[in-house]
């Protein structure tokens, strides 16, 4: 007999034993779909040659912040600090909780954590290693477009947190600063952020807070030129050989004048498109830009003052390796943006690398109008460790 009948559908034999099989399908396919990995347990390596969050792709999320050395905190209670901090990093970006963790349900999913730890200039004579101390790692000079705020500069420890998660970024904070409390205090912390994950590409370079694409120039990690840019080498101090050295500035983005100019004076002003980041004289992002190219009365079509003509290095060994992230603090209560971006560079040498590209783009860069550095710090970043190692044994053991 038929299941039902009526005026409505008929569900007969057939159908049911149809109905059935697919319901079966469903149940036996259930427990896969149960067993794929959430996009928050991804884990980068925390052990190798070089510290994580450096050469990895750039998460969502990052908070950079600056320790100050607390009084009586000489080198040994330094290396104790830095064992502890190690340790912290080494559980917390493998999913598990630091130790004397309260919430470790929080650590459970990482999310690409990566914790990063450097040593700003004023450390090394604190310290008693003032001959150590890189001969490029001191304060930048002082550069006539600064308007640098005290509160957003120097720090003699850098703890750099980068996750695809707000949550783990939070939590290992919480973790990293109250291990460092009896060793330091917070001099200044800053909060950043890309596209979410998984909204682009992960290889794609990604507009910043002005729209314009921020990193095209990049050197590609894993390849020799980026080597060269980024990692210390038989030049620098044997303890840092294999880290790197971090500028960080704070840039505030002038948005409501960045706001009331058209689309070709910032197109003008960059020497790129906005949408596609291609050069004026390119059709596509990583078109080699032909800055010899002049309109049909005589001027480069890239001007000799766009920011891409007066960053670049015609040494691809010369550049450097950008990591940025946007702030966005909201609105002061004259109903302006406070937002720009925290400009990470890496380098194997302030000196020789970053220095003369920003000279270059403080004496005549055309995005001078729109944006205002007020936040600078220089660090030191040690090479990365192996298990049983921790940051900064090269230097402090």
């Amino acid at each position: 007999m038929d299941a039902y009948t009526g005026s409505r559908s008929r569900l007969t034999r057939r159908g049911l034993l149809a109905s059935s099989a697919a319901v079966a399908a469903g149940v036996l396919a259930a427990p896969a779909e149960a067993q794929a990995a959430p996009p928050g347990s991804a884990v980068e390596p925390f052990h190798g040659p070089h510290q994580a969050g450096i050469a990895t792709t750039p998460q969502a999320h990052a908070v950079f912040v600056g320790l100050d050395r607390r009084d009586g905190v000489g080198r040994e209670a330094v290396a104790r600090m830095m064992r502890l901090l190690t340790d912290d990093a080494r559980r917390l970006s493998a999913g598990g909780p630091a130790l004397a963790d309260t919430e470790p349900e929080l650590a459970v999913l990482p999310a690409r954590l990566t914790v990063t730890f450097g040593f700003g200039p004023g450390l090394f004579d604190a310290v008693g290693l003032k001959d150590s101390r890189p001969a490029s790692v001191k304060a930048l000079p002082r550069f006539s477009i600064d308007k640098l705020q005290p509160r957003w500069n120097g720090g003699d420890v850098l703890v750099q947190i980068c996750a695809d998660d707000p949550l783990t970024v939070a939590h290992a904070l919480r973790m990293i600063i109250k291990d460092a409390r009896a060793f330091t205090r917070v001099r200044w912390m800053q909060r950043g952020f890309r596209r979410a994950a998984g909204v682009q590409d992960s290889g794609l370079t990604q507009h910043n807070i002005m729209g314009q694409l921020d990193g095209t120039a990049n050197p590609v990690p894993g390849t020799p030129v980026f080597d060269r840019v980024v990692w210390a080498g038989a030049g620098a101090p044997a303890w840092l050989q294999g880290g790197t050295t971090l500028v960080l500035r704070r840039i505030r983005a002038e948005m409501e004048t960045w706001d009331a100019a058209d689309r070709v004076a910032k197109e003008f002003t960059v020497g790129r498109r906005l949408d596609t980041g291609a050069p004026l004289t390119g059709t596509a992002e990583h078109d080699p830009p032909d800055f010899a190219k002049l309109t049909a009365v005589g001027f480069p079509v890239i001007s000799e003052y766009a920011h891409i003509r007066r960053a670049h290095s015609t040494d691809p060994a010369k550049g450097i390796f950008r990591r940025p992230y946007n702030y966005d603090e909201g609105f002061t209560s004259a109903g302006h943006s406070d937002s720009g971006l925290i400009f990470a560079s890496y380098q194997a040498d302030v000196s020789a690398q970053f220095l003369p590209i920003q000279r270059r783009l403080a004496e005549a860069d055309l995005l001078n109008e729109w944006t205002t550095p007020i936040g600078s710090a220089v660090f030191a970043l040690p090479p990365g460790c192996e298990p049983g190692g921790w940051i900064g044994q090269s230097l402090l053991a």
